[in-house]
């Protein structure tokens, strides 16, 4: 991941008045995805992607691009919400859209909304409305204008939290005096996969087959080794555009996979951004024909899995004599090992094997500058005495609220036996 330097100053995202004249994810930024043609139209080729469109001046393409391209802020101060969830699933995002008479800075001024829970799998036929209350506001990349998404939890029509509500928790945790003292910050990287659409075969690969051994794939270049860079590019912009705190991207080690970085991001910020930016990455795929896959291992054998490393700093680890208390977080982040893991997504025994630079899911270790460990020290943390750490555990699908509240609350508010602290330090070689 990009060294992380500082948070972004904003922990609530406010939305500028400022309208640009046209959305801007058109058809201008797909032009290296398009294949243009003289109204013929070849099957998709399994070794490269491409998407295939007819291009012509009266096409129904081109009208319809012009109505979605439609800037409407010179005739209407009325803006689109797309209100943003997450689904029974706990990993599916769900979306729908409604029409707000002015546009809007802050979420409290938006008002709540429902949906059918029963068709989300989150509530009962017989009693199915979900509230949706809105918790963050980012600008919107495919309309553009005033336009905006909102992320969104989901509660009971009597205000208690569904099971799936993930982010109510991690606010209780995140509004903790102790955890708030320490100003806990994040950087994620998360790890996707692209498959074409029929075949459910990552982008690139021989359709049955397989392409040669990993190696050549990682922060690649070139028509052989690369595949996806523009969707991966335009997700980037996508990001930066909305004010996701996005730091960087690059391709991975496994062909067809891909990593992008959110961060530094202050408490329940870290949550909000990551199910912001994978709504972003779905909207994307969808427009490429692609799909996209957060499973953490989607292909058995000899390939590197996909992973949700989670970088982890709080105030008094960045500061002189940082270091011993990042060891005193080891340890108790050793300690509740198997609760850590429980939470850290569906699958994950298929990636935590001890090969491909991950450690055993059976055993918790940590180094300096050891991918395969748990837990991984960066050399300049050791070096400065000061620094963060990074937990490798979780999978490409985990919950960002539950991942980086379990951190905070495992290291800032849970004190373990003296006697269980003295053996795990003893295991360890941790001298704290």
């Amino acid at each position: 991941m990009a060294q992380i330097l500082a948070p972004s100053t904003q922990w609530q995202m406010r939305i500028s008045k400022s309208s640009p004249n046209a959305s801007p994810i058109t058809s201008n930024m797909w032009s290296s995805l398009l294949w243009k043609q003289n109204k013929k139209v070849s099957p998709t080729s399994s070794a490269k992607f491409r998407v295939m469109a007819i291009k012509s001046d009266n096409s129904i393409i081109n009208r319809l691009e012009g109505l979605l391209n439609l800037d409407i802020t010179p005739f209407t101060d009325k803006i689109i919400a797309e209100y943003i969830w997450i689904g029974g699933t706990g990993i599916d995002v769900r979306s729908k859209s409604r029409t707000i008479s002015k546009p809007v800075e802050h979420p409290s001024e938006l008002p709540k909304w429902n949906y059918d829970g029963s068709s989300t799998g989150q509530a009962p036929g017989d009693d199915s409305e979900v509230i949706l209350y809105p918790q963050a506001i980012f600008k919107d990349p495919f309309r553009g204008g005033n336009n905006i998404l909102v992320i969104c939890d989901s509660y009971t029509p009597q205000g208690e939290p569904i099971p799936t509500n993930k982010r109510h928790r991690a606010a209780e945790i995140f509004s903790n005096p102790k955890v708030q003292a320490e100003v806990p910050w994040y950087g994620i990287e998360q790890e996707y996969t692209l498959l074409q659409t029929n075949v459910k075969w990552p982008l690139g690969w021989p359709v049955g087959g397989y392409p040669g051994p990993q190696g050549p794939y990682y922060c690649s270049a070139g028509a052989d080794k690369s595949f996806g860079r523009d969707i991966s590019d335009a997700h980037y912009k996508a990001c930066l555009y909305a004010g996701i705190n996005i730091s960087g991207t690059n391709g991975e080690v496994m062909p067809g996979q891909w990593e992008y970085q959110v961060g530094p991001s202050v408490g329940i910020e870290a949550g909000d951004h990551i199910w912001a930016s994978r709504y972003i990455l779905e909207r994307i795929t969808e427009q490429a024909g692609v799909v996209l896959s957060l499973d953490p291992k989607p292909i058995e054998g000899d390939w590197n899995g996909a992973g949700c490393h989670t970088n982890y700093s709080t105030k008094s680890m960045r500061e002189d004599g940082g270091f011993e208390v990042i060891k005193k977080a080891i340890l108790n982040l050793s300690l509740r090992h198997k609760d850590h893991i429980s939470a850290y997504g569906e699958g994950n025994e298929r990636r935590l094997t001890g090969k491909h630079e991950t450690a055993s899911i059976n055993t918790f270790s940590w180094g300096v500058a050891n991918r395969g460990c748990s837990i991984r020290v960066g050399r300049d943390t050791e070096k400065n005495g000061k620094g963060y750490l990074e937990d490798r555990r979780p999978a490409s699908n985990m919950d960002p609220y539950v991942v980086t509240s379990l951190l905070a609350e495992t290291t800032l508010l849970w004190e373990p036996t003296l006697e269980a602290e003295a053996l795990a330090a003893q295991k360890l070689a941790l001298k704290v």
